[in-house]
């Protein structure tokens, strides 16, 4: 490798010396430009994108003085777009409808800011948009409907979180050009240019014309997927390689989103721990990303908690003082590494799916919310549009993700008890 810089040291030195001579010279000899072969191992900050040719903000409103715990207070209940654009069906403008779910309409987030809910979380996936490869660049029509809705919210006074979501690719082999982000050594310079031309496009569409009400999450749920480590950080050489990899894809996308100045220069940025997980954000190996801009970043957490309660199929339908001591030891934690220095929080993903079980849902919901409350996290639903009761083939209860709660054509919700739980416990 010293051998390899020498000589390149070497051609540029002499390059310049033949470059300034020529000035001198009456005829100077054409040169020849000669074409470098970019080194896929190594990232270096630079936007391939078109800036010209991608969607650029030209609005422009004053970005005000709160700081992060104001902000995380003033969220309050939350609801996320599931199934939506983070869908990834199919690569165009129907992947927004491809897994089921209705067009995405101004009814329906008005109904959202009416029913009490004070912010929305917009997953997003931008890998199967990207129309040059190259270059990383998203389609604009892509993103033009993404700012469509963000906007709506935007009117109807909503906090909205937007994301890089199902863009974890799904092996940990050598990714494709602009295919994702995968969190190991492999994967890392790619997953890097990845982050960095899709968070400086996003940037670039969402700047002066949006203020802290805008908040911005760097990925979702980011794992060595198809390994033991994907849901479960145990701490060996593969789980710290994967930890490591993702503290630096953390702060690329955050250098990328401050390197755009404006607005974005003091944007809320939310930031993930491996899985988006509690267990891995309270290791020693995750931390935060270093920011220009002090007291601005929040921990992102997904926490669907008790699993055995909240998740797992069959699992269990009844809401115990075991569950409620499992919820109270994780909040605890949380408070200790991350409240309790300057760090907020905000819980992403939430939700107990629907085993049948009501009043014991309820039950959970309240004490959920109120000591996420009670601690100053606020809690987003997750919300895939699956609200009725199914079955197995064999004539069992389905309940796996059962996470349906707002009805989107009519702006109803399905279990109303359900949303009337999760505002009062979050006001």
């Amino acid at each position: 490798m010293k051998k390899v810089l020498l000589v390149l040291l070497f051609i540029l030195s002499t390059s310049a010396f033949i470059s300034c001579k020529a000035k001198t010279q009456a005829k100077p000899e054409p040169q020849v430009p000669v074409q470098q072969k970019t080194d896929s191992s190594v990232f270096e900050q630079t936007f391939l994108y078109d800036k010209d040719a991608a969607l650029t903000d030209t609005k422009k409103v004053p970005f005000g003085n709160s700081n992060c715990f104001e902000i995380t207070k003033a969220m309050g209940a939350g609801w996320n777009l599931g199934n939506t654009f983070d869908a990834t069906g199919t690569a165009g403008m129907d992947s927004e409808t491809s897994w089921g779910q209705p067009l995405t309409t101004k009814a329906m987030i008005d109904g959202l800011a009416a029913s009490g809910i004070k912010t929305i979380r917009i997953p997003v996936s931008w890998a199967k948009h990207i129309t040059d490869k190259t270059n990383y660049t998203i389609s604009r029509e892509w993103m033009e409907r993404v700012k469509t809705v963000v906007d709506w919210a935007i009117q109807d006074g909503l906090y909205v979180i937007i994301n890089s979501h199902h863009d974890n690719y799904f092996t940990s082999t050598k990714m494709p050009r602009a295919s994702g982000y995968y969190p190991n050594s492999t994967n890392l310079a790619e997953s890097q240019r990845f982050l960095y031309n899709v968070w400086g496009q996003i940037a670039q569409a969402f700047n002066n014309g949006y203020d802290e009400h805008l908040i911005f999450e760097t990925m979702n749920e980011p794992r060595p997927a198809g390994t033991k480590c994907e849901w479960w950080f145990d701490g060996d050489s593969l789980c710290l390689d994967a930890a490591k990899c993702l503290s630096q894809m953390n702060q690329t996308a955050l250098d990328a989103i401050r390197s755009t100045g404006g607005n974005n220069a003091k944007r809320f940025i939310m930031c993930p721990a491996l899985q988006a997980s509690e267990n891995s954000a309270s290791s020693a190996s995750f931390k935060m990303p270093q920011d220009k801009e002090p007291g601005k970043l929040i921990l992102s957490v997904h926490a669907y908690t008790p699993y055995s309660f909240a998740m797992e199929a069959p699992g269990e339908r009844s809401f115990t003082q075991a569950h409620k001591d499992e919820l109270n030891t994780m909040f605890a934690k949380l408070k200790r590494k991350f409240l309790d220095k300057g760090y907020p929080v905000v819980i992403g993903e939430y939700g107990a799916t629907n085993k049948d079980n009501l009043n014991e849902r309820i039950a959970w919901f309240e004490f959920y919310v109120s000591t996420a409350k009670s601690n100053g996290i606020p809690c987003i639903l997750w919300d895939n549009g699956v609200w009725q009761l199914r079955q197995n083939k064999d004539g069992t209860p389905d309940y796996s993700e059962g996470y349906g709660y707002y009805n989107r054509q009519n702006q109803t919700w399905y279990f109303p008890q359900i949303t009337e739980a999760i505002i009062n416990s979050a006001k």
